[in-house]
Formats: structure tokens, C-alpha cells, sequence
């Protein structure tokens, strides 16, 4: 059984930086394309950075400078480094895990129970 467990959430005022980590257990990472999605107070989830097994990254308007994603396969676990961070980046931040096959046919999706980024002063 696949499990993801992130950690690195926190209060920290705006500007402040946080590095999200998502620790894979069952399966390697390297088989899955890799992704962080967050839910704001009262509103639904949304995309915020992808990363694929080829290293194709891919983010959110929002975030876009601000946030990268990676993956250090030795540790099968991947990262979100948070930079320059606003009030609106407040969320519940989740990993989330998809293997497909050869076509592109999801075969199975993953996710962790998120950690909780608070950006205030």
C-alpha cells in the first residue's frame, strides 16, 4: 500500500520561505508523477505544482517564481520549496502521487493528509 506523509507546514509571516516535504513509503516515487495541490480556507483544491517522472515541472499562475517542486528519488520523497510567501498562500498543502500506464491511463492516485501553511503576521 502506497503512503504519502507530508511535513514542513507552519505559521510564518508573509515574505518568510517553507520547504513541504512528502515522504513516499510502499512504492518509489520515481514510478509516479509527483504533484502538490492546496486547499484554501472555504474554497476548493487547486493545482499548484506538478512534476513528472521525465522532471517536466509545471505550476500555477499563482505561484509561478515563487514555488518549486522536487523529488530526490534516494530519499523517495519530494519537495516544495516556498518562497516570498503572501497571506493568500494560506492553505492546506497535500502531495499527491499519479501512476499511469503507457497511454497516459491513470492506475493509481495517492494522496497524503496535508499540512497546514499559514502566512500572517
Amino acid at each position: 500500500q502506497v503512503q504519502l506523509v507530508e511535513s514542513g507546514g507552519g505559521l510564518v509571516q508573509p515574505g518568510g520561505s517553507l520547504r513541504l516535504s512528502c515522504a513516499a513509503s510502499g512504492s518509489a516515487i520515481s514510478a509516479f508523477n509527483m504533484g502538490w495541490y492546496r486547499q484554501p480556507p472555504g474554497k476548493q483544491r487547486e493545482l499548484v505544482a506538478t512534476l513528472t517522472r521525465g522532471g517536466t515541472t509545471n505550476y500555477a499562475d499563482s505561484v509561478k517564481g515563487r514555488f518549486t517542486i522536487s523529488r530526490e528519488n534516494a530519499k523517495n520523497t519530494v519537495f516544495l520549496q516556498i518562497n516570498s510567501l503572501k497571506s493568500d498562500d494560506t492553505a492546506v498543502y497535500y502531495c499527491n502521487g499519479q501512476k499511469k500506464d503507457s497511454t497516459g491511463h491513470l492506475l493509481l492516485e495517492v494522496w497524503g493528509q496535508g499540512t497546514l501553511v499559514t502566512v500572517s503576521s
